[in-house]
């Protein structure tokens, strides 16, 4: 085992030590650099205090720890975020995405944590504070945990923690929800609802260019999310003998200060995808396209649009839906634009499969089409009890298992499997 003085941390000095030579008084330390090694430090000066503190001097310059100066386990947190955001401006990330981070930090992570340094913020007290977080809102506890795995895994790629706080904190449970699917009832009200919509006479302000009504069409015949068809653009419509094919190559997105923008890109690479459109949305497209203005900006424009031409607000088409519910008398319903995506992918999975309505909605794997969008079949497969009815049907009154007579229960179970692979066959 060995025994000894402790080694010195890299980037510090050891003992200062000093002597006279030549008139002089020599201050002197070994340092341990950043490739592990000790080496001696000398600063000469006329007395022991001035040639400390040049010792000292050379000793702040010499090449140190990256975090030096930016980060350190004394750090604030406070620091450690604000440097996290002026990175975040330089990250290749979705606007959106950006102003979620940004305001998850400012009301809820920031707040709890400013006044500790990094040194501080325990896997204890994270704890603590996700488990506050999850009795408000189970979903805000989720955003907070990855905010602050993404803050210390920073801190940690520059050497100011040893190790991140959150991982060994508790997974946070969110309650299972299953997915809700609109009824065809429902869908033929909320289609009645929007053609009435505004349509009284005498009401004030303009009439109704029925833009959310095409919107909802074009969400029920694509499964896209609703930015991905307030994106659509002419030339991302292909209009084949075969059918249209959309193109779904970005989304809109709602800007703090400058409204409504398309973003280039959708919610995520899988996202980028070329999907056929039924004939009833690819109608409403047609028709859309026709009327928009023929200039030079058409082909880049998108469809549905305001009246000076930018994209529209994602904000106010929810809030005309929410109104077509209400006329529907479906206010209370908990009812989306989210759940037309979901009853897409509903219909899909039920008539072709789970990997098809995944590969349809821009999904990588079926495990989130499954527990998020595809709403449960109720209906029961009877094939199960038809097999136990076959072969654990009582023999006799008494209630006696066939399996009381082996050798003729072997036969008969022989011939019942024979009897159901004929069955199938036949069918």
């Amino acid at each position: 085992m060995r025994t000894g003085r402790p080694r010195t941390p890299i980037g510090t000095h050891g003992a200062i030590n000093t002597r006279r030579a030549s008139g002089r008084v020599v201050a002197e330390a070994r340092v341990r650099d950043l490739d592990g090694r000790l080496r001696q430090v000398r600063a000469s000066g006329p007395t022991a205090a001035a040639a400390r503190t040049r010792l000292l001097e050379r000793i702040r310059e010499r090449p140190s720890l990256p975090s030096a100066g930016v980060l350190r386990p004394t750090s604030s947190f406070a620091d450690l975020a604000d440097l996290w955001l002026a990175d975040l401006e330089l990250r290749d990330l979705a606007g959106n995405t950006k102003e979620n981070y940004r305001t998850c930090l400012r009301l809820h992570v920031r707040p709890a944590f400013e006044h500790y340094t990094l040194a501080e913020v325990t896997t204890g007290r994270v704890e603590w504070f996700l488990a506050k977080q999850a009795k408000v809102s189970p979903s805000q506890a989720k955003q907070t945990r990855t905010m602050l795995n993404i803050l210390f895994g920073y801190a940690l790629r520059h050497d100011a923690i040893a190790r991140n706080p959150v991982e060994g904190t508790s997974q946070l449970r969110r309650a299972k929800t299953t997915p809700q699917a609109l009824t065809l009832e429902q869908i033929a009200a909320i289609r009645e609802a929007a053609a009435k919509w505004r349509s009284e006479p005498g009401l004030p302000g303009p009439k109704p260019d029925g833009q959310v009504r095409d919107i909802i069409e074009v969400l029920l015949g694509t499964a896209m999310r609703p930015g991905e068809v307030l994106a659509l653009r002419p030339c991302d419509m292909e209009d084949l003998p075969t059918g249209m094919i959309a193109s779904v190559n970005g989304t809109v997105v709602q800007r703090k200060g400058s409204g409504a923008e398309r973003q280039s890109r959708p919610k995520t690479d899988a996202s980028i995808r070329r999907i056929p459109v039924p004939e009833f949305a690819a109608d409403v497209l047609r028709r859309r396209i026709r009327d928009m203005p023929r200039d030079a900006r058409t082909r880049t424009r998108t469809i549905f649009a305001s009246r000076s031409g930018t994209p529209l607000s994602p904000y106010n088409i929810r809030r005309t839906f929410r109104e077509f519910l209400l006329l529907a008398d479906l206010g209370g319903s908990g009812i989306s634009l989210r759940w037309y995506r979901r009853t897409g992918a509903t219909v899909i999975a039920r008539g072709i499969g789970t990997d098809a309505a995944a590969t349809f909605l821009g999904h990588t794997s079926t495990v989130i089409t499954e527990g998020h969008y595809i709403e449960p079949d109720p209906a029961l497969d009877r094939t199960p009890a038809v097999h136990l009815e076959r072969t654990l049907r009582p023999a006799a009154p008494d209630g006696s298992l066939l399996a009381n007579r082996p050798a003729d229960r072997e036969a008969e179970l022989l011939d019942a499997v024979d009897r159901e692979s004929d069955d199938d066959a036949v069918a």
